[in-house]
């Protein structure tokens, strides 16, 4: 929206001597408001301890809503806003752009979509909200009192943005002006099946109002679906290690899993019911890759270095085994005796595979040559060793390893000497290392420290750190686990690494 398209409408809607007032009765939440002046909503009313009270006006005609108001913050453990609302049940979509007409005034000012427990000033809620400096986030509280935490979009205002709820799962989306949205990131916040949900206006300064401008306001609102009853979508999505962009390649409303890239940067393999299929970067239809008599294909697949050979894993003789075919399908070659054996890395030379394995009871990493041969016990500690990876000098091999409690990433020589634990905060999780092309980077799946094992379905973290040592961070949170990064996936420029998110959705 133009400044100028603002003033006109800021114009349009100054209250008249001749604009009729209802003074309502003034209810629980101390709204006072026609419905005919409130649009899509039901109701108004400052959160919190607010000093100069909020209001809203709305342009039926040009469906545009404008709030002014005060307020401290949307953060930490006690909020002060003004809130225009609306009480729903069931999933929602929900959609706006925002303008802050005027001088720039606080960064940190804040207006979009919230869907909130109840207006209580430490409610739990989720967020989409744009800054007073183009900052875009998905704030949250997950619990009564609790602290907000946001997860940022790398894409700053002017962009529009759209907060979807499926069940107690919340996924921010932005899109610049002529662009789809992308994903920005998605957390659980477990609420009551009725919710209050609107437009939140905060100024960031407690002495003085703000004013934003909402436009192209849309609320989708379906039925209420019961978890057990819903279907399971599956995105597989890729992300800019520079920027955190995330960018959608495939979705559908079915699981499948395990991005892996193809040499060449052109196709992303992925899993399904047991089956291997090889995607366009681009995007376009999935297209079935020949695996022979192996079609009972679990998570773990790859290509060579050399990218003329595929690797996969496979249960078709009743218990996991690695095998080798031509990179564009073809007869399988079985590569290991025993099982279940799971396939994680190639040496960097072509020569030797790694893998995780039980054998007695005891889950460890192992090698074996391509051609095959006897397989080498590299871990002996008790506890699950998974996940090993080569460093792309052939030195290493990173695994997933919870020895001392707790899991974390490991690294150790490729005779498995020198055996070091290099992730340690106590916060997480870690699974899954994948040391970039470039040999610069590693990313890892990082769950919170109370999962056990690495199950779906579970808010997760893809966390990157310097392979030359520092401390991790973040570079999207998402709703995944167990097949989103199970194999390598890094892009052969080193600059992506393609995963695959989830979401439970109505049928």
């Amino acid at each position: 929206m133009t400044g100028e398209l603002q003033k006109n409408n800021a114009h349009k809607l100054k209250i008249t001597s001749s604009m009729i007032l209802i003074i309502c009765s003034v209810s629980l939440l101390g709204s006072c408001s026609t419905t005919d002046k409130l649009g899509i909503f039901e109701g108004q009313t400052d959160v919190g301890q607010v000093k100069i009270k909020g209001s809203m006006q709305f342009d039926p005609n040009e469906n545009i809503y404008i709030i002014t108001a005060s307020g401290e913050n949307i953060w930490y453990d006690v909020d002060a806003f003004h809130f225009v609302w609306k009480k729903t049940k069931g999933d929602l979509e929900l959609t706006t752009d925002v303008d802050w007409p005027g001088v720039e005034k606080p960064n940190h000012r804040k207006a979009g979509w919230m869907v909130r427990q109840d207006p209580s000033a430490n409610s739990p809620y989720a967020d989409a909200v744009v800054h007073g400096d183009g900052l875009i986030c998905l704030q949250y509280r997950k619990v009564q009192g609790g602290d907000t935490m946001e997860i940022r979009s790398p894409l700053k205002a002017p962009a529009t943005m759209r907060l979807q709820q499926d069940g107690d799962l919340f996924t921010l989306s932005v899109a610049s002006k002529g662009q789809n949205f992308q994903p920005v990131g998605s957390v659980s916040v477990p609420l009551a099946a009725s919710v209050y949900t609107g437009l939140v206006v905060c100024s960031h300064d407690a002495d003085i109002t703000e004013t934003a401008v909402f436009s192209n306001v849309t609320m989708k609102n379906t039925r209420a679906i019961e978890k057990e009853k819903r279907i399971l979508q599956s995105t597989l999505e890729v992300v800019s290690i520079e920027t955190g962009q995330r960018t959608i390649v495939y979705r559908a409303n079915e699981h499948f899993e395990a991005p892996n890239w193809s040499r060449d940067g052109k196709f992303i393999l992925f899993n399904t019911k047991g089956r291997i299929y090889k995607i366009n970067v681009k995007g376009s239809e999935p297209t079935l890759i020949d695996t022979g008599t192996a079609q009972k294909c679990n998570n773990d697949h790859g290509f060579s270095p050399d990218g003329e050979s595929l690797v996969i894993s496979d249960s078709s003789e009743g218990t996991s085994l690695i095998y080798i075919l031509p990179s564009a399908g073809g007869t399988p070659r079985r590569v290991t005796t025993l099982g279940p054996s799971y396939w994680h890395g190639w040496s960097p030379d072509g020569k030797t595979l790694a893998y995780c394995a039980e054998r007695n009871g005891e889950y460890d990493v192992y090698t074996i040559p391509v051609d095959g041969g006897s397989e080498t016990r590299l871990t002996a500690t008790p506890g699950l060793d998974d996940g090993p990876d080569y460093s792309p000098d052939g030195k290493y091999i990173y695994l997933n390893s919870e020895r001392t409690g707790l899991m974390k990433i490991w690294r150790m020589e490729t005779d498995g000497s020198e055996q070091q634990q290099i992730t340690f905060d106590d916060e997480y999780a870690d699974w899954f290392p994948h040391p970039s092309p470039d040999g610069k980077w590693l990313v890892f799946l990082s769950y919170d420290k109370s999962v056990q094992g690495h199950p779906t379905n579970k808010d997760v973290q893809l966390r990157i750190m310097p392979v030359s040592g520092g401390q991790p961070k973040i570079l999207t949170k998402l709703f995944g686990g167990q097949g989103t990064i199970n194999v390598p996936s890094w892009s052969p420029d080193s600059k992506y690494v393609a995963f695959v998110s989830y979401r439970l959705v109505s049928p």
